[in-house]
């Protein structure tokens, strides 16, 4: 992978993100907690539209992957018999001096970061969250707050088969809250202890294992450059058989050239049966298949595609962040795709007079119901441009006063700062059209017909 340099400071994207109501620190007010964040008006948007775009083309596109939604609580022998109560546990190391901890991988050095102090020797740490069922607090009642949703998915196979009557190869998709308890966090939302996450189980027939798995590199892979994400901050990372987690065959890492450097976008493994005769043998319930074309039980394989909603939402924060010269100042825009877009379309009327007002209002309540949009009339028209902008909204919808005449108003796009002029009665066709990268036609006072191709203006 060639060497790049990232394209956007960290601290640039955490003060939009503040400062536009996108992320702000989890319980502020009471200084913070470490790993947590809380997602203001505009970031709850972006997750919701990350998670749709995920859910679309994971489930509603295809023939072959069902949902799921399971609990977060679960019975605590699943991490047993899954292995993550033995596995998942990092090297933590404390230091003598001031008593910070750290996880033991993420230092350079045998020094204390922040007094340079000397290291204990490292101890393993279970980074899951333990809590406690019912009003007694003792080992009987031990459960864990889940750290994946993988393992739902797992031990539903058998209830998936038979009630969905599914074929080989099929898949089971999953979203939801996973927590685990970081020895350090850091970098934004990159690592937390609280996150949301995106997984899809594909069962396969052994032997098909390899196919399948590259197939879904490239599928996860072409997902995130169609949403908009460039290809050269993109790259393909293999771990080595050292590295592999326990249930794994191969493991391929989606990596992004984030403000701190490249890392892990998305992970895809082959898991092989591991977890499936896991569960077979902790639970004492068989969870193989039946082939009728073959008339022979197996237990299949597994391919995983996992991502972090926040991870990816980060991720396109960061690619589509740009500043640009604006005359003495400096324009500041999110390329968000459209489908991404917390804010569709912004109304602006050009004045607070209350017959253009009016005006403008009615247009604004006409496209609500029909997509995300947002009114504003506060400050100048370029500074409502600009802060429009810096929150990725693709359209902006001027109303002025030729509006209460002739009906139209201006869209003006965000990529191009071109402008056309619509009649309000096709306002909504035309966004809808302009969104999904149609070509539309719209009639301008002349009569005479215009193409409109992604606000290029061809008579």
């Amino acid at each position: 992978m060639a060497e790049q340099i990232p394209t956007v400071e960290m601290d640039k994207i955490v003060s939009l993100a503040r400062r536009r109501g996108f992320i702000y620190p989890g319980s502020e007010i009471y200084g913070g907690i470490s790993g947590c964040w809380d997602y203001g008006p505009l970031g709850v948007e972006l997750k919701r539209n990350i998670r749709q775009a995920w859910w679309q083309s994971m489930v509603r596109e295809r023939d072959d992957i069902v949902g799921i939604e399971t609990s977060i609580l679960m019975h605590p022998q699943v991490w047993v018999t899954s292995g993550h109560i033995e596995r998942m546990v990092d090297p933590l190391v404390e230091c003598k001096n001031c008593h910070l901890r750290y996880k033991a991988d993420d230092l350079q050095g045998n020094r204390c970061p922040s007094c340079g102090g000397e290291f204990t020797e490292a101890r393993m740490f279970n980074v899951m969250f333990k809590t406690f069922i019912g009003p007694v607090e003792d080992s009987a009642s031990v459960v864990y707050l889940r750290p994946e949703t993988a393992q739902g998915m797992f031990v539903n196979f058998d209830n998936i088969v038979q009630s969905t009557r599914k074929k080989l190869p099929f898949g089971i998709a999953q979203q939801g809250k996973s927590f685990r308890n970081e020895i350090t966090t850091g970098n934004f939302i990159f690592r937390s202890r609280e996150f949301e996450q995106m997984e899809m189980e594909f069962f396969v027939k052994p032997g098909t294992d390899e196919q399948w798995f590259e197939h879904w590199v490239q599928e996860r892979f072409n997902w995130f450059v169609k949403l908009g994400i460039k290809r050269e901050h993109l790259g393909l990372n293999e771990h080595s058989k050292e590295k592999l987690a326990h249930y794994a065959k191969r493991c391929i890492d989606i990596t992004y050239l984030f403000p701190h450097g490249w890392a892990e976008l998305e992970g895809i493994a082959n898991r092989t049966d591991f977890d499936l005769k896991q569960h077979s043998q902790g639970s004492g319930k068989t969870l193989d298949y039946y082939d009728d074309e073959t008339k022979e039980h197996y237990t299949p394989y597994v391919i995983e595609p996992a991502v972090g909603v926040d991870r990816s939402l980060l991720a396109f924060m960061c690619d589509a962040y740009e500043e640009e010269p604006d005359k003495e100042e400096t324009r500041v825009v999110l390329h968000f795709h459209p489908a991404l877009a917390p804010i569709k379309a912004a109304i602006l009327p050009l004045s607070k007079k209350e017959n253009l007002s009016v005006f403008a209002k009615d247009v604004y309540k006409d496209l609500r119901p029909h997509l995300a949009v947002q009114y504003d009339d506060t400050q100048s028209i370029g500074r409502r441009y600009r802060r429009q902008d810096e929150v990725g909204t693709p359209f902006c919808v001027t109303v002025d006063f030729q509006s209460l005449e002739d009906k139209r108003v201006t869209i003006r796009e965000r990529d191009t700062m071109n402008q056309i002029r619509v009649p309000v009665a096709e306002l909504r066709r035309t966004l809808t059209a302009k969104l999904e990268g149609e070509d539309i036609l719209v009639l301008p006072p002349g009569g005479e017909v215009w193409k409109i191709e992604r606000g290029d203006k061809k008579q």
